[in-house]
């Protein structure tokens, strides 16, 4: 069948791309029509040549390993079929035609009364969008997408604090690095157990206030409070141990500050990483399927900026305009926790969840304890989609070099810093190393400035440059009512993109910049030359902050959205499949397990390697940095197996097909109820 359509702006590819799933469509059902009934003249729309003909070029994008043409060859029917079909349909029948036939008589879609066609629209639209809430998967505004993830950029912005001024924080208290190393082991031990348990529960979450929301509310208060809580540690414990007699300068008191530091740093690790698998997962939930690429680069925008606050905020002497904190590290904590309030607060009151009370309700057997967890994570694990199990694989080797580079960098430029004034003078009393290596810090800090404006600039610029490979096709009622059109700016961006330069490439390239940058701390041993080392490794930060995130969103949405559609079209036999929050949890496992590598193998090099603070010649940052970019060079090898698009299975590409051919039957439909004439 050739439908001839007059030449228009109107009428894109993808326009006549859903017409050809309906031909394909069609063509299989009418072959599986044939050989299932007695009627010696099946409905026809069009000679099974034609059909072959019209899909001919769709084979390997639709048809998979085993093209149409295998399929035809299979079910093709005697030639006395195929003169009753001619003798039926006609030639040549208009749009209007098509549909008509293709509503009333097709073995796939069943009758309905086509005198109710508001009714029949509002039907349709629920089916393409695979829930009844689909305005979800309308395209989204930019102003949309800033609301939808701003509250990560407040949460960056309290883990910059800790990234920045944790590590000289614990030092001060008298902690060594092999043990302040231990410590750090706080983060990946809660990204393991935390963020996955999280995404279990806000999967099977059926509050009121939405699946994601109270695990961002209460895990961001959770945050203020141990923010607030080890900033004035001193005071609070100092303070009750003098109430009994205590000195404030004995031995013992000194260890109970470090002890209730620890507590509050695992209780701050352990909220954060709460705040985060909600954040992530509410992203992913709350953006369109075809703008999931475009939601987590706003993310990894917003990322930037928390992260550009955060270290302006470190590297200005803040006690000198907030008079009445005494300590940078107290002024870095309230603000961070003004911070992270209002920006969580502003993304759940403005942007709307779907209601969970409207979707199925969990298993009767699903429990919270911790047995059915690693029983529902070891099941999860086995059969995570292909794209996202290799994106794991990529994240295990790739943060095993990034943990070391985000926690010691600002001490790593600190220690340059402050080798020649201990060469200069290796006497210094206490309070002259106190103001030495506080200075140092806001120097790091500025290093980690610099590293931030350089994640922030690549993570707005760089998508322009990039080949989309993961966005999907925008869903038909928003490509109704968004028409194509083409503008000067959209055709300048056009042609600022790299062909060859897809996500997947730009971020293989991304890890073989950080390798050699980490190698090259070796050599360094100037401020300067060592904060541009930091600061081009702010390109891999942001492609780290992206790449990911985008490839399992895309692949995620995607399946979550066939998963939808197959619910609302009663297949209740479907097997069962992880939702976002337990992906993205187990996700967030690749990036904390190998965590735990790095911080026992840097424990094990501060234990050998470290000096005595304010004893010049300590390198044993720069040896810790140097291996990191070591496992990033696996990373790297592993990323160059990942595909450009995302991977679906067979079921889901056949069901992926007859949503476009639902979405093609109701712009058509609508077409005509518009007056417009095709």
């Amino acid at each position: 069948m050739i439908v001839e359509l007059p030449h228009s702006p109107d009428y894109t590819q993808a326009y006549f791309d859903k017409r050809i799933h309906i031909l394909k469509l069609w063509k299989r059902n009418w072959s599986h029509w044939c050989h299932s009934t007695s009627t010696p003249h099946p409905p026809a729309i069009a000679t099974e040549t034609e059909v072959l003909a019209a899909t001919k070029h769709i084979t390997t994008r639709v048809g998979g390993k085993r093209g149409l043409g295998e399929m035809a060859d299979a079910q093709r029917p005697s030639s006395r079929t195929r003169e009753s079909e001619d003798t039926l349909a006609p030639r040549n029948p208009s749009i209007d035609q098509t549909a008509k036939l293709v509503h009333e008589e097709s073995p796939l879609l069943s009758a309905s009364d086509t005198s109710e066609n508001d009714h029949e629209l509002n039907e349709d639209q629920e089916i393409l969008a695979g829930d009844p809430q689909h305005d979800y998967q309308d395209t989204k505004s930019l102003w949309y997408m800033v609301l939808l993830t701003i509250s990560i950029g407040g949460l960056q912005l309290a883990w910059s604090v800790e990234l920045s001024n944790g590590t000289p924080f614990l030092l001060s208290l008298g902690m060594s690095k092999s043990l302040m190393a231990m410590v750090w082991i706080a983060g990946p031990l809660s990204g393991t157990l935390v963020q996955p348990y999280v995404g279990m529960l806000s999967d099977n979450c059926r509050s009121s206030w939405g699946k994601r929301v109270p695990f961002m509310v209460f895990g961001a208060l959770a945050t203020i409070i141990s923010l607030l809580g080890l900033a004035w540690v001193r005071e609070v414990v100092g303070g009750t141990l003098g109430l009994f007699g205590a000195d404030r300068e004995a031995q013992g008191v000194k260890t109970t500050i470090i002890v209730v530091a620890v507590f509050w740093v695992y209780i701050l690790d352990f909220s954060i990483n709460t705040v985060q698998a909600g954040i992530r997962a509410f992203i992913l939930d709350c953006a369109p399927s075809h703008q999931q690429e475009a939601a987590n680069a706003m993310a990894s925008r917003i990322v930037g900026v928390g992260n550009i606050v955060g270290y302006i905020a470190g590297y200005l002497e803040l006690p000198k305009y907030l008079g009445f904190l005494n300590t940078q590290f107290k002024a870095l904590c309230v603000i961070a926790s003004i911070c992270l309030a209002s920006t969580v607060a502003i993304s759940v009151l403005t942007v709307k969840e779907r209601d969970p009370r409207l979707q199925p309700k969990a298993a009767k057997d699903s429990k919270a304890g911790l047995i059915h967890f690693f029983r529902t994570v070891f099941v999860s694990v086995r059969r995570l989609p292909p794209q996202t199990r290799k994106v794991c694989e990529v994240q295990f080797f790739a943060w095993i070099g990034f943990f070391p580079q985000l926690f010691y960098s600002s001490s790593y430029i600190g220690d340059i810093y402050v080798q020649p004034y201990l060469i200069e003078n290796p006497n210094m009393t206490p309070q002259e190393l106190e103001l030495l290596y506080e200075k140092a810090t806001r120097v790091g800090t500025f290093a980690l400035l610099v590293y931030a404006c350089t994640s922030l600039t690549t993570n707005i610029f760089l998508p322009f440059f990039i080949a989309p490979s993961y966005d999907n096709k925008s869903s038909a009622a928003s490509q109704y009512s968004h028409k194509s059109y083409t503008t000067r700016l959209s055709r300048f961006l056009d042609r600022l993109v790299i062909p060859w330069l897809t996500l997947r490439r730009a971020w293989l390239i991304a890890h073989l910049v950080f390798a050699g940058c980490m190698f090259s701390t070796l050599i360094v041993r100037s401020i300067g030359a060592a904060t541009a080392l930091i600061g081009v490794v702010g390109i891999s930060w942001a492609l780290t902050l992206w790449a990911p995130f985008a490839i399992i969103s895309a692949e995620v949405s995607k399946r979550d959205a066939l998963r939808r559609t197959r619910s609302v079209n009663s297949s209740a036999n479907a097997p069962p499949e992880d939702q976002a929050g337990v992906i993205l949890g187990i996700h967030n496992m690749s990036i904390a397990a190998p965590q735990i590598i790095a911080t026992l193998a840097s424990s094990a090099v501060f234990h050998f390697m470290q000096k005595p603070r304010g004893t010049p010649g300590d390198h044993s940052f720069a040896v810790v940095l140097a291996g990191g970019g070591l496992s990033t060079l696996v990373a790297a090898f592993l990323t160059s197996r990942i595909r450009d698009e995302v991977e679906l299975p067979e079921e889901g590409v056949v069901e992926e097909a007859r949503i476009d051919g639902e979405s093609a039957r109701m712009l058509v439909r609508r077409g005509s109820m518009s007056g417009l004439e095709y």
